[in-house]
């Protein structure tokens, strides 16, 4: 891949930049972490009329008809200011999705919704174990009388309390293993049986816990193919990671840059503490993590942007940048000293977002043990 952006993306990235440092000040991130629905509407739809929700959608739609590659780079705009709000959720869990294996109607009816503002998705997926794997799947949905049935329990869905639309992953056929007789059903949230609970998180965003009690949906709803979409699953899952790295990126990146302004600043001893040695490496290694994570999270979102396998290049980036922005944020609080930990300070914000990022679309570990695999080991 060329690693140079091109000119069209370049302004992108600037006039996401500057829109975002304006609209979304560290004190709104704040406040958004104590509101009820944890995002501005009325950002919410400045960002849909920039054409930010349709960024990556053809132009039939309604959409930009831009690449994944862009995407990725608002992505990375969006994650230097801790942006809050159900973009990811919307565009990455709810939209690909339907856009990759969605029948021509659910398109026409859905994809509007989504690129004008006017509609928010987001994925149940994950239940008790927090895994991403087919065996994780106990939610089931039986047939009755041409609907399904969804009887289950999901957990850590981002953005499912103001969520519009569910894609809710369930078993359509428990008698088959683990990979098959897996369903993805788009579910109205406003269905009878639906009740949704914020869950306290490490990171202050909106996660929740969704249960489904005899929740019908109509066999229309079903996307893509009855028993069979365990592997698109895996793709949504692997892209996800992809995007959620850049978005990654972005933190690093600033939580680099504050900390060498601090560290010139700083004054100890009565010389700016990053005349030493150990402070000047801790920088260093920072800077490392920063472009290691920017070159292999690229290169994997250059691979879905041109229809190459993406696969490898998923967990190899996602094992990386889990690790990658934990150290960068615990070298920075060490390099700011006591100050950082306060909570008026900007670094624990960071922080925060640093561990629940690990876990999301599965931590190192999960990933280290996928490229395992694909070097053929066996794995536990």
């Amino acid at each position: 891949m060329d690693p140079r952006l091109s000119e069209e993306q370049e302004i992108l990235r600037k006039s996401a930049r500057d829109f975002l440092t304006e609209k979304c000040p560290k004190s709104l991130v704040r406040e958004m972490e104590n509101d009820e629905k944890g995002y501005s509407p009325q950002l919410w739809q400045e960002i849909a009329a920039l054409g930010w929700t349709g960024l990556v959608f053809p132009e039939k739609y309604g959409g930009g008809g831009m690449s994944f590659l862009d995407l990725s780079i608002l992505l990375e705009e969006m994650g230097r200011v801790l942006f809050p709000g159900p973009f990811f959720s919307t565009v990455l869990l709810g939209g690909l999705p339907i856009l990759d294996i969605g029948s021509e109607e659910q398109k026409e009816k859905y994809l509007p919704e989504i690129i004008s503002g006017k509609a928010i998705f987001t994925m149940a997926l994950t239940e008790a174990s927090g895994k991403y794997t087919a065996s994780s799947v106990k939610a089931k949905a039986t047939a009755d009388n041409g609907n399904y049935v969804i009887n289950g329990t999901k957990l850590f869905i981002p953005d499912a309390h103001v969520a519009d639309y569910f894609l809710c992953v369930a078993r359509t056929d428990d008698k088959a293993k683990s990979e098959d007789g897996i369903t993805i059903f788009i579910v109205d949230a406003k269905s009878p049986g639906i009740s949704k609970t914020v869950l306290k998180t490490i990171a202050r965003d909106k996660q929740c816990e969704v249960v489904f009690k005899d929740v019908k949906v109509p066999r229309e709803n079903i996307l893509g193919k009855l028993n069979q979409v365990w592997g698109e699953v895996q793709k949504i899952i692997e892209r996800a990671a992809i995007a959620k790295c850049c978005e990654m990126l972005g933190g690093m990146e600033v939580v680099l840059d504050m900390t060498v302004a601090y560290v010139k600043e700083r004054i100890q001893f009565d010389v700016p503490v990053g005349v030493f040695q150990a402070i000047q490496h801790h920088c260093v290694y920072m800077l490392v993590d920063v472009e290691g994570s920017r070159a292999t999270a690229y290169e994997a979102a250059w691979r879905v942007s041109t229809g190459r396998p993406y696969s490898s290049e998923a967990a190899i980036t996602k094992a990386w940048v889990s690790d990658a922005y934990q150290r960068v944020v615990a070298l920075g609080t060490q390099s700011h000293g006591g100050v950082s930990i306060m909570e008026d300070h900007d670094m624990p914000l960071y922080y925060r977002r640093a561990k629940a990022a690990e876990l999301t679309f599965g931590d190192a570990r999960f990933h280290r043990k996928t490229v395992a695999r694909k070097l053929g080991f066996e794995v536990a």
